[in-house]
């Protein structure tokens, strides 16, 4: 597999937007062959085997100073759509994009209704079992959420943080959603779970007008594509059970105050196409001293690589 380097938006661009410093000096030395293809694996916890993918060598054997990225995906979906980003960053670092428990191909939770504060226990212990000490983390919606609580619970395992794209759902919202949104679901006999599903992924914007900036925006990025939907899709039906288990954790998850307790390098982002880009600024300015930047829409995956390089390389 390979993927474009074609700049849409320069890292220079990025690092100003984003009032990152530009000292070249830092960057790291490339890896010595970039990779081509993405690599797949299991680590054993005690839940069972925890799927993931990535590219270069992880733990002491890496062959880059550069720490490994950890990419934490949202929900209610997994690392499949990671494989553009794990080779775009790869010249200069190795990266490793996990599912989650009860996402994905790994397996699910041990207890019946898994917290935030459990998810960043299970990524310390994916850590350990890839003899991994120290990382850079960037993690999206449900993945950013985790991140903040392995940051304050582990401050020596993590260097620098990127939240793309932090939810600060107001406490009714939250309520709401808990009880009208991503219900467990069970296999039917007449297989209504399967059209349930792709209409569950291809509505998702549609349900939250609560937080969409106007009627305008919502309506422009409601509707995923067809390939979109039909990933979304497959990845609930695989986990039909356990897909809904991440979000719970975030509508009960008060992240507010402990925004403000990050003592560490913190980038806020967000996708301009992204409806939560709205708290953006709010979550930014939680943070003590964090830089923030957000993605237009026209640069996709390339003006996002660009932004992750230019904060983990200052």
């Amino acid at each position: 597999m390979s993927v474009s380097r074609r700049t849409f938006v320069s890292t220079a661009a990025i690092a100003a937007a984003a009032d990152l410093p530009q000292a070249h000096a830092a960057v790291p030395a490339p890896m010595p062959t970039p990779p081509t293809d993405v690599d797949r694996g299991f680590v054993r916890l005690r839940e069972g085997l925890v799927h993931y993918r990535s590219v270069g060598q992880l733990g002491k054997k890496r062959s880059t100073k550069a720490l490994p990225l950890y990419l934490a995906h949202a929900g209610p979906g997994s690392s499949s759509g990671y494989p553009p980003m794990l080779l775009r960053l790869a010249g200069q670092r190795s990266c490793i994009a996990p599912d989650s428990l009860g996402a994905g191909d790994s397996a699910k939770p041990e207890v019946a209704q898994p917290d935030v504060a459990y998810y960043a226990d299970s990524v310390l212990r994916i850590l350990d079992a890839l003899g991994i000490e120290q990382i850079d983390y960037c993690g999206a919606h449900t993945g950013a959420h985790i991140g903040t609580e392995l940051a304050l619970r582990a401050p020596g395992r993590v260097r620098r943080l990127i939240l793309d794209g932090v939810t600060l759902f107001s406490d009714d919202l939250k309520k709401e959603l808990l009880v009208k949104y991503a219900p467990p679901k069970v296999a039917d006999d007449a297989g209504g779970h399967f059209p349930w599903a792709w209409q569950f992924i291809r509505d998702m914007g549609l349900f939250f007008p609560h937080y969409a900036r106007d009627d305008a925006h919502r309506m422009h990025n409601a509707v995923p594509p067809p390939e979109s939907t039909h990933r979304g899709a497959v990845e609930v039906l695989k986990n039909l059970t356990t897909y809904h288990m991440g979000y719970h954790a975030v509508f009960r998850h008060d992240i507010r105050p402990l925004l403000p307790r990050l003592k560490l390098p913190v980038l806020c982002m967000a996708s301009e196409s992204d409806p939560v880009s709205q708290y953006l600024d709010e979550s930014a300015a939680l943070v003590p001293g964090a830089k923030k930047v957000l993605i237009p829409r026209a640069g996709g995956l390339e003006a996002k690589a660009a932004a992750i390089e230019a904060f983990l390389n200052a």
